[in-house]
């Protein structure tokens, strides 16, 4: 007898509390602080859903989501609301347009 089992657990931002209030360990992008839900899929259907126990950051660029008391001060000098218009590669550590997803010269995600 053979028995596949499709599903599994993720995390989804369920709100945005506050706009770039810190930035992303992953990426250095700017972060959001939300609150987040875990949800049980079962053939990739949601089954259940249940609030996550404290707000979280998450990185718009990259998609992480991660504790709040891991998170980068903000840069100085800047203005909160306001998004960089270039970020820097994590490999190459070469200026790239925020618009792209994967980094021109060396060919990373971003």
């Amino acid at each position: 007898m053979f028995f596949f089992f499709a599903g599994g657990l993720e995390q989804q931002v369920r709100q945005v509390l506050k706009s770039s209030v810190g930035r992303c360990i992953n990426c250095a992008s700017p972060a959001d602080l939300v609150e987040y839900e875990k949800v049980l899929k079962l053939f990739f259907v949601p089954v259940w859903r249940w609030p996550g126990k404290e707000p979280a950051m998450y990185c718009n660029n990259c998609k992480f989501l991660f504790p709040q008391s891991y998170s980068l001060p903000p840069p100085p000098n800047a203005d909160s609301s306001a998004l960089p218009d270039v970020l820097r590669c994590r490999l190459c550590d070469r200026v790239v347009d925020a618009d792209f997803r994967f980094c021109p010269y060396c060919g990373s995600s971003l």
